[in-house]
């Protein structure tokens, strides 16, 4: 009697959800990075209501806004110190919602380590498209922010197939906060659409050199990279500081 040969069994996306990771889970509630630097950028805010910055566009440029006209006179700082200030509560409250979620996110995929290094060279990216794009001036974390949006977006990307996110909701909060931005920066003078563009690219472009530890720990060959980054932001950082005495 003829035997029957088996018929292959067909894998569904169902077989295969068990080998994916829910990142919600990974999340932590408090990402402590995120925090800090939310606290930060509270603390930098009430300095600057108490030196009157918001009073004038002279008091502002004064306290470190990006200004194109004292870039290109050599005040290069001002690409750092830019993106940890803000033209007024609601700029700081918009911002603070949006950078505690894609923290929350980008901490829990990237590491504190590499999410420092992603949120500074984001800003970065971002004050450098905005002086490109504008003559100031402009201020605000959102070139950071819009980086870790991008890096977020590369992640989820690249890692499909590995990667469980069930809460939809989190991305329509972020598409909203989005627009909410943009819009503001066609209204408000202190905010600039140039640092979104730049943020949002710089940090996708950074997140494909960045590896995911929610997926795997960071190998030790890539730890020194890592290390090397962490100066390079510290250098950047007290460089802002040492510009932003001196002015």
């Amino acid at each position: 009697m003829a035997v029957r040969p088996e018929q292959p069994l067909r894998i569904t996306p169902d077989m295969l959800l068990s080998r994916r990771i829910d990142f919600e889970r990974r999340m932590r509630r408090v990402p402590p990075v995120t925090l800090a630097i939310l606290a930060v950028l509270a603390v930098i805010f009430l300095v600057e209501i108490k030196v009157g910055a918001l009073a004038s566009r002279e008091a502002i440029i004064g306290v470190g806004a990006l200004v194109r006209e004292r870039v290109a006179a050599g005040e290069y700082w001002r690409l750092l110190t830019a993106p940890w200030l803000h033209g007024g509560v609601d700029h700081l409250v918009g911002n603070g919602i949006a950078l505690f979620i894609l923290g929350m996110l980008c901490e829990a995929a990237f590491g504190p380590a590499q999410f420092v290094v992603l949120y500074v060279l984001s800003g970065l990216c971002g004050s450098v498209v905005s002086v490109l794009m504008s003559p100031g001036p402009s201020v605000g974390a959102s070139g950071a922010i819009f980086g870790l949006q991008g890096a977020a977006i590369v992640l989820f990307r690249q890692h499909r197939d590995r990667l469980l996110v069930r809460d939809r909701r989190v991305g329509f909060v972020l598409l909203i906060w989005a627009i909410y931005t943009i819009v503001g920066g066609l209204m408000e003078p202190f905010i600039d659409n140039g640092a979104h563009i730049g943020g949002a690219l710089g940090g996708a472009l950074m997140a494909r050199r960045l590896h995911p530890v929610v997926l795997s720990p960071l190998p030790s060959e890539r730890a020194a990279p890592v290390r090397r980054r962490l100066w390079l932001v510290a250098g950047l950082l007290a460089y802002a500081v040492f510009g932003w005495l001196r002015r």
